[in-house]
């Protein structure tokens, strides 16, 4: 049955749309406080939406129109008319003969329980009308107080009245400031039966519903979708209410852009109707086709199912997704078939992952939904501005340290040439080696609250032999004593040991992310890059808005040769967080290889002066700037090199070598292309063959001076006479 009948006015929502029924009730209340603050954790400016005055929602005319006329037993059309003739508002079922009754059972001026006065009609929902009033005991102060009140369909109808009672019994004691405040619950005699009829009494919502604010977007602007960062703001921003609902064993059921107003600068969860205990095994189950979770019907509603909802709202608001409760009922479309997912990979992964036919796979708690959701948000909105937004991870420490940043320093071949003198190479411009990469990337925190934690923050050494032996004899047995053992073991070399461990693990929790984490370290070691990647995947799918996880499935990417995949993910990670410098160089590293020098020019410069792999960075950038690679052609290019160089201030030994590259290239390059105009000078050296020559032999010359080994001392010497001028023929 539909989940809304007729105009629903901005500022207000209907009760949930249909009920099912179950025998049990799965649920658990693993959610855990998430931070508030503004719209998106303040990172996202969002119109306000005015408050609208409550008298002018009011309906003139309310009904119901006769397309939205359903049985609330049967679920069959009822009061349809037939040849020309409208049909009855009022009657029963011809299907099962339930009684039903569409027209508001309060009209204007009417006063319910002496204290709350009917203004009129404001909408019409699952479970009845629902009614705006003024409440007469605040009237006459400041200003009136506005209220709502929801009355059932019909008072026959037990599954309605039970959820009525239900919300009596213990919303009025919820208080959340995003949550609509549940006042009172009221009592009137039916004026056509005189039985008694339960109201709901809740604070008025002005503003507009995410749903409405959607179909204004559509018919105002031609968009079927919400833009991205509205959307995940939305996100962030309401699911601490669904948290605090699970903090005290209650499930919302019925989430969906209807049930959440934007009224200012605030977002409001209404409709509570649907809300329920997590041990409530005999209630009706209410939820709207389209967001409900498909195991709903056969175990339950949970946590898992509320965060299924949000995600299937997510989806709603940032998609055209026509189709959502048919085609795509229980699916989302694939990337191919939206645009929006090919183009945000983490939110695709976010979006799987909160709707995944597996609740174990879901999010656990609205808490970490939530903070993944910011990650997410934070990338999306540097990749579209280019401003990082970095935060503090409370899954992974920052990376231990920089790796693929080897600034490849050029060193003299005895056969008379140097070593490294490549044309432009930046450093590391071959993979960086997966054991590297292994011992370089983040690490996940030690969770405070596992029984090991005192143990592991008391262990004095950070030797992987005495680690190993002092983890396998602890005093206590916790997952992380055994993910710790399981590190050290791979830190050892005792990759067979490390795996046995992770497998014990990941037969106790298939679900744990961590035991996926140290996979991929344990393969990278292993140099199976390609394994390494499949495990690092499984962790992105899990944290998609961890710049972490990024970063890791990017290097084992470049390890396994798909450089399209490990540029976006380290181009995302770099614009997100400019303390990943990995990704940085890994960024510039393949940009160069593909032929946009000037792309990894641009990511190089952006490691700040205060970085200790500033000097790497500006020597990458120096080889990057030579010509012989990446369309580097000209002595403009070669002019830029040695600018760079003059300004690096390296030390003597390491400002001589790189001065080497730079002048040998230079040499390769004078070689084979017309001659400069004159006077164009390259490190003080005119940009000829003598010139150069002279340069080159002062270079290793000077080498020869700082050189401690004799034997390496009179090579450099002996390449120093050869490449002087006078010995041309």
């Amino acid at each position: 049955m539909p989940s809304v009948s007729g105009s629903v006015p901005s500022g207000l929502s209907t009760m949930p749309s249909r009920a099912t029924t179950s025998s049990g009730s799965r649920g658990s209340t693993r959610a855990r406080s998430a931070s508030r603050g503004g719209l998106g954790a303040g990172l996202v400016e969002i119109a306000r939406v005015p408050l609208r005055d409550p008298a002018t929602a009011v309906m003139a005319d309310p009904q119901v129109a006769e397309a939205r006329r359903f049985c609330v037993r049967c679920e069959k059309p009822v009061g349809r008319g037939r040849e020309g003739r409208p049909g009855r508002a009022e009657g029963f079922c011809p299907h099962c003969g339930t009684a039903f009754s569409f027209l508001p059972r309060l009209g204007p001026g009417d006063v319910i329980n002496g204290r709350y006065e009917i203004l009129g009609a404001l909408a019409y929902g699952g479970l009845g009308w629902i009614y705006l009033a003024r409440d007469r005991n605040v009237s006459d102060t400041v200003s009136d107080r506005w209220v709502v009140l929801k009355g059932l369909i019909n008072t026959s109808d037990a599954d309605a009245m039970a959820s009525a009672v239900a919300e009596r019994r213990f919303l009025v004691e919820l208080d959340h400031p995003n949550i609509v405040k549940i006042h009172d619950f009221v009592e009137h005699p039916d004026p056509r039966t005189g039985t008694p009829v339960g109201y709901i009494v809740m604070e008025y919502v002005g503003g507009q519903s995410l749903r409405d604010m959607l179909l204004a977007r559509r018919r105002d602007m031609g968009q079927r979708a919400l833009p991205l960062p509205e959307v995940l703001a939305y996100g962030i921003e309401i699911l601490p209410a669904l948290d605090y609902l699970h903090d005290r064993n209650l499930l919302f059921c019925d989430f969906k852009p209807d049930n959440v107003i934007h009224a200012e600068e605030q977002l409001k969860l209404i409709d509570l109707g649907a809300v329920r205990h997590v041990d409530d095994l005999t209630s009706a189950i209410f939820g709207t086709p389209g967001y409900q979770a498909p195991e709903v019907g056969t175990v339950g509603p949970s946590v898992a199912s509320d965060i299924y909802t949000v995600g299937r709202a997510l989806a709603v608001l940032s998609l055209d997704f026509r189709g959502f409760s048919s085609t795509y009922a229980n699916r989302l479309p694939d990337p191919a078939e939206a645009p929006l997912f090919a183009a945000e990979m983490s939110y695709h992964r976010l979006l799987r992952r909160a709707t995944h036919a597996d609740p174990e796979r879901r999010f656990s708690s609205a808490g970490e939904m939530s903070e993944q959701l910011l990650g997410v948000l934070r990338e999306v909105l540097s990749a579209a501005d280019g401003l990082p937004r970095p935060a503090v991870s409370r899954q992974f420490t920052p990376e231990r340290r920089a790796f693929g940043t080897d600034a490849g320093e050029v060193v003299m071949g005895l056969a008379g040439r140097s070593w490294g003198a490549g044309g432009g190479i930046p450093p590391g411009a071959i993979a960086p080696a997966p054991p590297a990469v292994s011992a370089a990337l983040p690490l996940p925190q030690v969770d405070v609250l596992d029984p090991g934690a005192g143990f592991l923050a008391s262990l004095g050494t950070t030797d992987p032999g005495e680690l190993v032996h002092h983890l396998s004899n602890a005093p206590v047995r916790s997952v992380e004593v055994a993910l710790r053992l399981a590190r050290a073991r791979i830190e050892r070399g005792d990759l067979a040991g490390a795996a046995a461990d992770l497998d014990r693990l990941g037969a106790a929790d298939p679900y744990d992310w961590r035991v996926d984490w140290y996979r991929g370290l344990l393969a990278l070691t292993a140099n199976r890059a390609a394994e390494a990647r499949v495990a690092f995947d499984a962790v992105y799918d899990a944290l998609p808005g961890e710049p972490a996880a990024r970063l890791a499935l990017a290097a084992s990417a470049e390890c396994s040769g798909d450089r399209a995949l490990a540029a976006r993910l380290y181009d995302r990670v770099w614009r997100v967080d400019r303390g990943y410098l990995s990704a940085a160089f890994g960024l510039a590293r393949i940009r160069f290889l593909t032929g946009d020098r000037a792309g990894a020019l641009a990511v190089l410069d952006q490691v700040p002066d205060s970085s200790s792999q500033h000097v790497a960075a500006q020597v990458a950038a120096v080889r990057a700037s030579l010509p012989g690679l990446a369309g580097a052609t000209g002595p403009d290019d070669l002019l830029r090199a040695s600018a760079r160089l003059e300004q690096l201030g390296l030390d003597v030994e390491r400002q001589t070598r790189l001065t080497i590259e730079v002048l040998e290239v230079a040499l390769a390059w004078l070689r084979s292309r017309q001659a400069p105009g004159p006077g164009t000078r390259i490190l003080g050296h005119e940009l000829t063959e003598r010139g150069l020559r002279f340069g080159l032999e002062h270079a290793y010359r000077t080498l020869a001076q700082l050189a401690r080994e004799p034997q390496l001392r009179i090579a450099l010497v002996d390449h120093a006479n050869a490449v002087r001028p006078r010995t041309l023929v």
